[in-house]
């Protein structure tokens, strides 16, 4: 089937019909995000192939799908940890981190961050998202650069960080070289989709008609309970 690209702005602005109009509270647009990608984690990674998770977060909503996803994850069975440099300073963050804390789900530190790179299964890159407009600010040149270099998979949440959500991967520097194996859009593809060539999932299953024909979006037949669904993707960036 064919699913329309949704610029950053469609897409901030969407969020906020869902909110205003659709009665969504960002803590639920969180949960169901997280969800998704917990569920695509699983999907192309389950248990049996190692249960070594690291979560990498931002300091905004792409990190805190981050944080629900692990929280997910560690009742898949899973054993995550999460790498948190800059927390965000919303009480929904500091709620997200406690509820992991629960779970003893551990945050790991910029000295253990290398360690832990080479010793996991699969990463989720949940660092930045669609608002993303560069350039790399400290520390995570360096951290982009250790997931060129690391020899697990990874699958990114919503866009590969670094990306631009238009025009792709930079042209040099740390994310020039950012492909990660898996990918899961959130809500609808953005138009950087265009320049990715691994495994694609969209997750959206929150969408009401109304908005999604707002937005001239089509929603993909989910099937059974499943919050994901793979697409393919063409040089147009269209699925």
């Amino acid at each position: 089937m064919s699913l329309k690209a949704l610029s950053s702005k469609d897409a901030a602005s969407l969020d906020q019909d869902l909110m205003e109009e659709g009665g969504f509270s960002l803590d639920q647009l969180m949960e169901l995000a997280g969800l998704s990608v917990a569920q695509a984690v699983y999907r192309v990674h389950p248990p049996s192939a190692g249960k070594k998770i690291l979560v990498i977060c931002g300091p905004g909503n792409n990190g805190g799908d981050g944080l629900v996803a692990a929280r997910h994850l560690s009742h898949f069975g899973y054993k995550p940890s999460i790498y948190y440099p800059k927390p965000g300073k919303k009480d929904l963050y500091t709620r997200l981190t406690t509820q992991l804390s629960a779970l003893s789900i551990p945050t790991i530190s910029p000295t253990s961050f290398p360690s832990t790179l080479q010793k996991t299964d699969l990463i989720v890159d949940a660092i930045f998202g669609f608002s993303f407009g560069g350039p790399l600010r400290d520390p995570f040149p360096e951290i982009i650069s250790a997931l060129e270099k690391s020899k697990a998979p990874v699958l990114a949440v919503d866009a590969p960080s670094s990306w631009d959500i238009e025009s792709g991967p930079p042209k040099e520097g740390p994310g020039s070289n950012f492909m990660p194996e898996y990918l899961v859009s959130l809500t609808a593809p953005k138009p950087c989709v265009k320049f990715y060539k691994g495994k694609h999932f969209v997750g959206g299953r929150f969408l009401t008609k109304g908005v999604a024909e707002k937005y001239g979006l089509d929603v993909p037949n989910y099937p059974g309970v499943d919050q994901i669904m793979e697409v393919g993707v063409d040089v147009e960036g269209k699925l």
